[in-house]
């Protein structure tokens, strides 16, 4: 961060990478070598998974790892996500419904499960807030979510995240004091898109909520029956706004 693009190139050479979009303030900035990624730019970049972390820490300074999570909503998600999470980290789950609840706390090995309202402050302090690395609500009332991970922020979580069943509040709140906004439908979108598009599609990618994707396809034929088979990255004419990465097979 507040380095322009093409050193990225010469702090990590032995790193293939390449930042494909970043949205400024809601809005996309086409990336060049002179580009210098501002605080709070959303980057999208391409890399091996196992030169991720590298990238991630040349973009931004890494945050230490997560310690005390606490959890709000005992469904499907909330509860699923205690179960991931509770054997490497120190978990708290608040329910508003007291039969959940206690199943929760007999059927969750090591995680600490409350009875009660998230947008309680009193509770919140009662269970040091201000010492959660990440606050975390999936109920499924999106004004509760909100509002419990706001006030959680105010009250000294570290990070808070929501999920939130309206795409128009996602794009609300994005930006806010809440961290991250995701959406259910987000997830379903990209696989949805991989039943509609034509074959060879090998994965399509929804990025920002739908503002853009990532399709990874099989090019087949040679130089006279494609139009990328044999030629460079240079030669491949693409719509304004696209952009390439090649894979080779096995890799």
């Amino acid at each position: 961060m507040g380095n322009a693009l093409s050193t990225m190139r010469e702090h990590m050479p032995h790193i293939d990478t390449r930042v494909a979009a970043i949205f400024r303030h809601d809005r996309p900035i086409r990336p060049q070598g002179s580009t210098i990624v501002e605080a709070g730019d959303e980057v999208f970049f391409i890399a091996a998974s196992q030169h991720i972390r590298a990238v991630m820490s040349e973009l931004q300074r890494l945050e230490k790892p997560y310690k005390r999570i606490m959890l709000v909503g005992g469904g499907n998600i909330g509860a699923g996500l205690a179960h991931k999470l509770e054997k490497d980290y120190s978990v708290k789950l608040i329910e508003r419904n007291q039969q959940r609840a206690a199943e929760l706390a007999e059927k969750l090995q090591h995680t600490i499960v409350f009875y009660g309202d998230a947008s309680d402050q009193e509770l919140l302090a009662e269970e040091h807030i201000d010492q959660v690395d990440l606050f975390i609500a999936v109920t499924n009332d999106d004004e509760a979510n909100i509002m419990s991970a706001m006030l959680a922020k105010r009250m000294g979580a570290k990070k808070v995240m929501v999920l939130i069943q309206r795409r128009a509040y996602v794009d609300l709140v994005q930006g806010s004091v809440i961290d991250i906004a995701i959406s259910p439908q987000q997830a379903t979108i990209s696989a949805l898109l991989s039943h509609v598009r034509k074959a060879d599609i090998v994965g399509v990618s929804s990025l920002r909520r739908g503002v853009a994707e990532a399709i990874e396809a099989v090019a087949h034929g040679d130089e006279s029956t494609s139009r990328v088979v044999g030629r460079s990255i240079d030669e491949i004419k693409l719509p304004p706004g696209h952009d390439h990465r090649r894979r080779r097979a096995g890799q």
